[in-house]
C-alpha cells in the first residue's frame, strides 16, 4: 500500500514538475527522468507480489506427528489476479520426500459461520472444486487463521486447526 501512495506521489511530481534544470556542473536534466531513475533504485522493477500475510503452525496428522504448515498470502497490487498463495505443509516424523509447497491464486468472501466481518481465502479457486482448500479468520481474531471444511466452517475439533499471523 506505501508503495502505491508513494507511485500516486511520485506521479503528480512528475506531471507537475516536467521542466529543464540545471544542475552543479551546469549540465541541463530533465527533472522527469531524473525522478524516474531516483524512483526506479527505490522501487525496483521485479515480480513484486506486494504485502504479505503469513501464516504458521502444526496441523493435525493422522500418521505422523504433525503437519508444519506456512501459509503465505500475497496481496499483489490488490486485484483479483495478483491474489497469489504459497502452501507449504512438512509432514514431521515421515522420511525423505516429506515435504510438499502448493502455488496457486486466492479470493475472498465476506463472513465467517456467524460473523459478518469474518474473511474466507479460497485457495485454487480458480480450480475444480475438489482441489479448493479454504482458509479463515474472525474480525475478533485476525491474528488466527482457521483451516476450514468444504463447507466453509471452521472445523470443530478438540485437535487444533488454526495457524498463527507471524
Amino acid at each position: 500500500m506505501k508503495k502505491l501512495v508513494l507511485m500516486f506521489a511520485i506521479s503528480g511530481l512528475l506531471m507537475s514538475c516536467n521542466k529543464k534544470i540545471e544542475n552543479t556542473a551546469g549540465i541541463s536534466t530533465d527533472t522527469t527522468s531524473t525522478i524516474i531513475d531516483e524512483t526506479e533504485n527505490v522501487i525496483p522493477k521485479s515480480d513484486n507480489l506486494g504485502q504479505v500475510a503469513i501464516y504458521e503452525g502444526v496441523l493435525p496428522c493422522a500418521d505422523c506427528s504433525g503437519i508444519k504448515t506456512v501459509l503465505k498470502i500475497y496481496f499483489g497490487d490488490g486485484t483479483m489476479e495478483s491474489h497469489k498463495f504459497e502452501l507449504s505443509s512438512t509432514y514431521q516424523g515421515k522420511g525423505p520426500g516429506n515435504e510438499f509447497v502448493q502455488k496457486g491464486n486466492y479470493n475472498t468472501e465476506r463472513g465467517l459461520e456467524k460473523d459478518p466481518d469474518g474473511t474466507i481465502y479460497v485457495l485454487n479457486y480458480d480450480k475444480p472444486e475438489g482441489e479448493q482448500l479454504f482458509y479463515g479468520y474472525t474480525a475478533a481474531t485476525p491474528d488466527k487463521i482457521f483451516l476450514l471444511d468444504n463447507k466453509r466452517q471452521i472445523i470443530k475439533s478438540k485437535l487444533n486447526y488454526s495457524l498463527t499471523k507471524k
